[in-house]
């Protein structure tokens, strides 16, 4: 009969495609990984990877096992969860996954007050984009992650437990930046820098802004720390949510904020996790903790 270790062990070389890695993943050495993968072989009846000195490939029938695998131990962690739900809540293990666009601003946020508040809670953080972070989720490997709607829904619980709108990001010679408020139109798309392609925040504010014809922007960066170097440099104006306006202009004291005066809110923060996972205690305890943060450094303006 296999064991949950060979199990752990064939799930960590079909994700590093690696023995070796596999190995150092696993906290052990590559011989005995290895051993362990040759007996799990022999004991099914069937060859899960093909290796040489160069490639690991997982076989057809191996990818059914891996799936099957990878239930099991998605089974075990939740098995595990519910014996703790009789402990105190956010006192064990969580992987929490996070967007790019929102975690450099909510994390410095949340972090010293989940520590100070649970401190018996281990927090694993995986930074990744929205795709991404929905597939570890269904497959379990992390339990939760902080999204922002919309995204397909199905097969996950959703809780809202944040809304925000846009600020205008400019220098403060620009006459508009003298402005309360700013319209979608006002902006001129040749000088706007938007993320890249496939990022969620680009979708959210060419929705905000109702920008169908995106051939006029020109300008597109990785993050949003580059976008406002870019605007510091005269190179454009770029558009940024709310919660990362303070952490973004307290050190430019050269940029002005203006809000986008259009119908809002203009996204939508949500905590994600699987449809049968068990930890709602500790999901409630969070949202609760998340919303009495934010709401408290809202309250914090930068001039």
């Amino acid at each position: 009969m296999i064991t949950i270790k060979q199990i752990n062990y064939a799930l960590a070389v079909a994700e590093t495609l690696h023995f070796k890695k596999a190995a150092e993943k696993c906290f052990v050495s590559p011989s005995t990984l290895s051993n362990a993968i040759t007996e799990m072989e022999a004991q099914l009846g069937v060859q899960i990877f093909e290796r040489n000195n160069k490639n690991v490939i997982v076989t057809k029938l191996g990818s059914l096992v891996i799936e099957k695998a990878q239930g099991i131990k998605t089974d075990i962690e939740d098995i595990n969860k519910i014996c703790e739900l009789n402990s105190e809540p956010l006192s064990s293990k969580i992987s929490l996954g996070i967007i790019p666009t929102i975690g450099p601003f909510l994390l410095p946020v949340l972090l010293p007050k989940i520590k100070k508040d649970f401190p018996n809670l281990t927090l694993n953080i995986v930074e990744a984009q929205t795709d991404v972070l929905l597939r570890k989720i269904s497959s379990g490997e992390i339990e939760l992650a902080i999204l922002a709607l919309p995204f397909e829904t199905s097969g996950f619980n959703v809780y809202k437990f944040w809304i925000e709108n846009f600020f205008w990001i400019s220098r403060k010679e620009d006459p508009r930046s003298r402005k309360k408020s700013i319209k979608a139109k006002e902006l001129d798309l040749d000088e706007l820098i938007m993320l890249e392609e496939g990022n969620c925040l680009k979708d959210h504010i060419l929705n905000a802004c109702k920008i169908k014809n995106t051939s006029k922007i020109t300008f597109n960066a990785s993050t949003l720390s580059t976008s406002i170097e870019l605007v510091k440099g005269g190179i454009g104006t770029t558009l940024v949510p709310e919660m990362a306006v303070n952490k973004l202009l307290s050190a430019n004291p050269e940029l002005a904020k203006t809000k986008l005066n259009e119908k809002g809110p203009h996204r939508e923060i949500a905590l994600v996790s699987r449809i049968n996972y068990s930890g709602e205690r500790d999901i409630n305890k969070l949202i609760h903790l998340f919303t009495k943060e934010l709401e408290d450094h809202k309250n914090i303006k930068v001039s």
